[in-house]
């Protein structure tokens, strides 16, 4: 009956997921309508490309992971419930997606303990993957919001580096964690084990695409706003870094929808001092190219699903 009642209600929850998206235009919209817009064609693309393949990057990983945890799908099976279940995160609650994807997989014979634990790796390693990016932003001479670091940077970098490297020694302590966090809110602990050889593998398939995430948030800033070409070398390897700090934060926002409000205010934070109000428009039309992107896959394989 709860697996009927979650499938008639997956209409429900697109329909949620599209007024929550324009709810965030609309509270946008005066800051939108006052930039004197210009978007260079080029970069637009590239930018657009880039998001697009970090998408299908994120099925690979997820699916590898699910088969690590005794779940077997092909690649158009695990793009088609990825994609399906994607709109949903805009509903308040992180916990939409993951259940969507659990029922979808389930319908195509895969255990929905597998899927819980190929979900809750997979969200670990990411957020774990953005730690050396944050590293980066303060090497590269990042300052939030201009607040003055308790250590130097590069210790400081060290420091919140450190646990990766501790893990990649010791995976198991990544499901304790986990089985913790799990046990917390009355889930079942995950039975799986994961070896040091395919945590490092799949943080460096993380770390590549969050870097993907960066270019294409460099690009798509590069399209709205000309840099002098020495402001760009200062900023550029800020962009790349700033965007996946950002994610991470939003994701964690566990009531946010999406994250939404709380990325772009961490984006604005991470990057204001270096690059001004620039930032602000960056940020919001980063959400909504990314919400367009996503809109026009999950169609795209909605057609093809019906056909």
């Amino acid at each position: 009956m709860a697996k009927r009642l979650i499938r008639l209600a997956q209409p429900l929850f697109l329909v949620l997921a599209l007024v929550f998206i324009g709810l965030l235009v609309r509270a946008q919209w005066t800051e939108l309508s006052a930039y004197e817009w210009r978007l260079h064609a080029g970069w637009l693309l590239l930018s657009g490309s880039l998001l697009i393949g970090s998408a299908f990057v994120e099925v690979a990983m997820w699916r590898a992971i699910l088969g690590w945890v005794g779940g077997r799908l092909g690649y158009v099976d695990a793009a088609r419930i990825w994609f399906a279940s994607i709109l949903v995160r805009y509903i308040p609650g992180n916990i939409w997606q993951p259940l969507g994807m659990t029922v979808l997989a389930q319908e195509r014979g895969v255990r929905p303990a597998a899927t819980v634990a190929s979900i809750a790796i997979y969200q670990a390693v990411s957020l774990l993957s953005v730690i050396p990016f944050l590293s980066g932003y303060l090497l590269a001479g990042g300052n939030i919001a201009d607040v003055e670091l308790p250590v130097p940077a590069p210790w400081l970098a060290i420091l919140i580096t450190a646990p990766v490297l501790i893990l990649l020694g010791r995976p198991a302590w990544l499901i304790g964690a986990l089985n913790l966090a799990l046990v917390r809110l009355k889930r079942a602990p995950l039975t799986t084990q994961l070896g040091s050889g395919q945590l490092l593998l799949i943080l460096l398939a993380a770390m590549g695409n969050w870097l993907l995430w960066g270019v294409a948030f460099t690009a798509l800033t590069l399209s709205l706003h000309t840099f002098d070409p020495a402001h760009f070398l200062q900023v550029a390897p800020l962009l790349l870094v700033a965007y996946p700090i950002a994610y991470a934060i939003g994701y964690v926002s566990f009531l946010t929808p999406g994250g939404l409000a709380v990325r772009e205010g961490a984006l604005v934070l991470l990057l204001l001092p270096v690059l001004g109000s620039v930032v602000t428009v960056a940020a919001l039309a980063m959400r909504l190219w990314q919400i367009v992107l996503e809109l026009l896959i999950v169609v795209i394989v909605m057609i093809r699903r019906n056909a």
